[in-house]
C-alpha cells in the first residue's frame, strides 16, 4: 500500500511522485483525517478496514505507515501562502491590503529585513522563523500587486530558478569544475557581469543601502576591479573619514556594517543597564544629569 500524506491545509496539489502510482492503483482511498470536500475533489473512497496490494491511501496524518510513504515536497506550503495573499488583495478581501502600492510597502520591506537581521544576530530561532515569514510576505505582497499590471509570483520564481541554474553551471550543467567558495564567488560575478552587460565595476551596487555597508560594497567591487587602495576616498571631511574606516575594515576581511551594529547594540545595552541601576537606586532614569550617568556607568 502507498500512503500519500497531504498537508493539513489542502492546496489542491498532489505530490508529483504519487501520480504514476495513482494511475496504476487498484483503489484510491482516504482516511477520516482528510476532509470530505477534499475526498470528493481527489476522487477517493473513504477507507474502511485494512488496505493492501496496489491501493493508495490519502491521509493528513504523518504517522501513518505503508510500503511507500509520499509526502508533499518542501515548499508546497508556499502555494497556501500565495492563495492567502491573493484573497487578501482581491475584492472582498482586506481594504488595507487592497490600497497598498509598491511605494507604500517600502517601509515595511526595510523594517522586516532589519528585524530578520536582528533575529539572526541574536541567534533566536523562533524569531528568525517568524521574521523569515514576514520577509516572505513582502515578496508575496509585491508580486501580487505587480500581477495587476505586469508580472506575477510564478514569473518571479521562474526568473529566480533561471538565475540560480545559469549562475551554477558546475552544479546543473557539469561544464565547469569549481571546488572552493572563493572561486564560485568570482565566477558568479563574471556570469553576472556578462548577463547584465554591465559597463562599470560599480554598476548594480544598490545605492540605497546603509552608508557603511555601501562604502564596504563599493570598496569590495573596486578592489576586484584592481583599483589601488590609495585611490579610495580620503579627505578632511567626516564622510571621507568614515569611508576610509569602512574601506580599511572591508579590505581586512571585516564587515564594517556588522561591527558598527555590534558596537551600537552594546552601547544600547549599556544605556539600559545604567538606567536600571539608577531606578534601583531610587533615581528617575529619565532625568539623569552628567554626574548620575557617570556614577552608574559600568567600569
Amino acid at each position: 500500500m502507498t500512503v500519500v500524506v497531504l498537508p493539513a491545509r489542502w492546496t489542491g496539489v498532489v505530490p508529483a511522485s504519487a501520480v504514476p502510482l495513482l494511475r496504476a492503483a487498484q483503489g484510491v482511498y482516504a482516511d477520516d483525517t482528510v476532509p470530505a470536500a477534499v475526498v470528493a475533489e481527489i476522487g477517493a473512497t473513504p477507507a474502511a478496514g485494512d488496505l493492501a496490494g496496489d491501493a493508495v491511501l490519502f491521509t493528513t496524518d504523518p504517522h501513518v505507515t505503508g510500503d511507500r510513504v509520499i509526502t508533499a515536497p518542501a515548499g508546497s506550503a508556499l502555494l497556501d501562502a500565495v492563495a492567502v495573499m491573493d484573497r487578501l488583495r482581491s475584492p472582498g478581501g482586506c481594504p488595507w491590503d487592497a490600497e497598498q502600492t509598491h511605494t507604500s510597502l517600502l517601509p515595511y520591506l526595510v523594517e522586516e529585513c532589519y528585524e530578520l537581521y536582528q533575529a539572526i544576530e541574536d541567534g533566536d530561532r523562533n524569531d528568525m522563523r517568524e521574521e523569515l515569514g514576514d520577509v516572505l510576505l513582502q515578496v508575496l505582497f509585491h508580486a501580487r500587486v505587480a500581477a495587476e499590471d505586469s508580472f506575477d509570483i510564478d514569473e518571479v520564481a521562474a526568473d529566480l530558478v533561471t538565475k540560480l541554474v545559469s549562475r551554477h553551471p558546475h552544479v546543473f550543467a557539469g561544464t565547469e569544475k569549481i571546488d572552493t567558495a572563493e572561486r564560485q564567488e568570482n565566477r558568479w560575478d563574471e556570469l553576472k557581469r556578462a548577463e547584465k552587460q554591465r559597463e562599470s565595476s560599480v554598476d548594480g551596487v544598490p545605492l540605497g543601502q546603509p552608508a557603511v555597508a555601501l562604502a564596504a560594497k563599493l570598496t569590495s567591487r573596486t578592489a576586484k576591479a584592481g583599483l589601488p587602495a590609495s585611490l579610495l576616498p580620503v579627505g578632511p571631511g567626516v564622510g571621507e573619514h568614515l569611508f576610509a574606516l569602512a574601506a580599511a575594515a572591508k579590505l581586512a576581511g571585516i564587515d564594517p556594517e556588522a561591527e558598527l551594529r555590534g558596537a551600537a547594540r552594546r552601547f544600547a545595552d549599556t544605556i539600559r543597564s545604567v538606567e536600571r541601576a539608577a531606578k534601583e537606586a531610587g533615581e528617575d532614569p529619565q532625568a539623569l544629569d552628567a554626574a548620575a550617568w557617570a556614577r552608574h556607568w559600568p567600569t
